[in-house]
């Protein structure tokens, strides 16, 4: 019986537990279905898709770190080489920067006027035949010099040979007749003498004696053209000079006063230079000529870097060409090496005047900017230990070669010559040793030549 209600009893509280665990669940499920319609509320329902919005947004988001990584990079970069460049300028960190010097010497420089020029011989000559015939013989050689009457070219002398006969015979024969003309006039005079004959008579053998005279004179001009014509088959150069490339062969006709010639011959010792110079370039040459000063010329390659040859100068136009407003000037030259050539172009340089204790400086140490040309003088700092460079700007006159006259720095003044791109106004410097350093040729080179 105890037993009995001890098993009713455990039943009951096992029914009681199993309710009460329901209630709990139904309690649950509607406290989450209560917080999930707060929820729905509260934010909106993200979209479908959302998902792949997310990965946008961080790929967009490592776009934008690598980009600021690069921007850094290339400001550390740049912080760097701005550094470096300073460090170069003579800044702190990368010591003075090493430069060569040169000093602004004290000389004579030409003042030149300069033109462009035509090489141009004294003399050339077109050698035609005078006579018709064949050509026999050629003497000379192409390219060959020949000085005055050196034989150049034989053409057949038989046509000629023969009318020369022929003229001397005439000749001989009409003399003859003049001879016989004179021994009747004598006859004639005495029986005219002794009234034997009219005087109609006598003049009439006087005329006939000049008619004679006259054949006899037509007869030896005849002779003498015959002679002539003779002497033209033997050609002859009639100026010193070199021959061109032969224009003619052996065995070829020529005719008499033909256009083509049988041989060119250029006189080319001594040969000239002509050149136009500026209108306003005009006094002071002529103040110079006018003074009995000879004046030099110096013909310099197309390029203007060596000098061909050296003249004088020999006479200018007497009219200025209003088309370009130059004159012509002539230079002859003794041309001994044959370095010029006719007509080859070439730069003259005519030597006006001279500039005597001008101040001179290598071209390659004088800068120049938009406004003006300077140069970077050297002189100690303040603390007299290291050397500055300090910009001075100049005025540039007479240039000659590698050398140009300049005002602004005295004779002795120490300039830098060369790294101009690293060099600014203050910047600190070191001083090559003598020997080492670039942009030394100008005035040096100078010297020595």
């Amino acid at each position: 019986m105890a037993s009995r209600r001890w098993i009713m009893r455990r039943n009951a509280v096992q029914l009681w537990l199993i309710k009460k665990k329901l209630n709990g669940l139904k309690m649950s499920d509607s406290t989450s279905q209560q917080l999930q319609t707060e929820k729905s509320f509260a934010r909106p329902t993200p979209p479908a898709g959302g998902r792949k919005h997310r990965y946008w947004w961080w790929i967009v988001i490592l776009i934008l770190l690598i980009a600021g990584i690069f921007i850094v990079w290339r400001h550390r970069t740049s912080s760097s080489t701005t550094t470096a460049s300073a460090g170069g300028r003579g800044g702190a960190g990368f010591g003075p920067l090493m430069v060569s010097t040169v000093k602004a010497q004290t000389g004579d420089i030409g003042i030149y006027v300069n033109a462009l020029g035509v090489v141009t011989p004294l003399n050339t000559v077109s050698i035609v035949s005078r006579v018709q015939g064949q050509i026999t013989k050629i003497y000379y050689q192409e390219g060959q010099t020949v000085n005055v009457g050196d034989p150049l070219v034989e053409i057949d002398p038989g046509p000629n040979q023969a009318a020369l006969l022929q003229a001397e015979g005439q000749l001989a024969r009409d003399m003859a007749l003049l001879e016989n003309a004179r021994l009747d006039l004598e006859r004639y005079q005495e029986a005219f003498a002794s009234n034997a004959i009219p005087k109609q008579q006598l003049d009439t053998q006087v005329a006939a004696v000049h008619q004679d005279e006259g054949t006899v004179k037509v007869d030896q001009g005849l002779l003498d053209n015959a002679k002539v014509q003779l002497a033209y088959c033997h050609i002859t150069a009639p100026i010193s000079g070199r021959v061109g490339l032969r224009l003619v062969d052996l065995g070829n006709i020529v005719q008499a006063n033909a256009t083509n010639p049988l041989l060119v011959i250029t006189e080319l010792q001594p040969i000239t230079v002509i050149f136009n110079v500026a209108e306003d370039d005009l006094p002071q040459i002529q103040k110079q000529l006018q003074a009995g000063n000879t004046l030099t010329v110096d013909a310099f390659d197309r390029a203007q870097t060596k000098k061909i040859a050296t003249g004088t100068l020999l006479t200018l136009d007497n009219q200025i060409d209003p088309t370009t407003g130059t004159v012509k000037f002539k230079a002859v030259f003794t041309n001994d090496d044959e370095s010029l050539f006719p007509n080859q172009f070439v730069n003259a340089r005519l030597l006006v005047d001279t500039l005597e204790d001008a101040t001179l400086l290598s071209n390659t140490v004088i800068q120049r900017n938009a406004d003006s040309a300077f140069v970077y003088l050297i002189k100690p700092d303040q603390t007299g230990t290291n050397q500055t460079v300090a910009m001075q700007t100049i005025t540039v006159g007479t240039t000659d070669g590698n050398v140009s006259s300049v005002e602004g720095i005295e004779p002795g003044t120490v300039v830098a010559a060369d790294n101009f791109n690293k060099l600014s106004d203050g910047a600190k410097v070191t001083l090559r040793p003598a020997g080492g350093g670039a942009g030394k040729g100008g005035w040096q080179k100078k010297n020595s030549q």
